[in-house]
């Protein structure tokens, strides 16, 4: 039984993989940014420097994205 399931495992790592990488395009294409490749980065690049948590992230990303925060005007190009 075990044997059975690591041959389908191994039959689907591809499919999963390549899912994934469709996944990372499509939100590349429209602008939503990947936070685990940004928290990766942060952990291998700086590593004295903590990530910022999955919320802040994203809300940074949508107030460069679209403008925002304090003291800023909405654009929406």
């Amino acid at each position: 039984m075990r044997q059975a399931f690591a041959s389908v495992r191994m039959k689907l790592d591809p499919l999963v993989c390549a899912c994934r990488m469709a996944r990372q395009t499509a939100h590349l294409m429209v602008g939503l940014q990947d936070y685990d490749a940004y928290a990766a980065h942060v952990r291998t690049t700086h590593p004295d420097i903590e990530p910022m948590d999955r919320a802040t992230f994203y809300r940074q990303a949508t107030d460069r994205r679209y403008g925002g925060g304090p003291g800023s005007a909405f654009r929406c190009c």
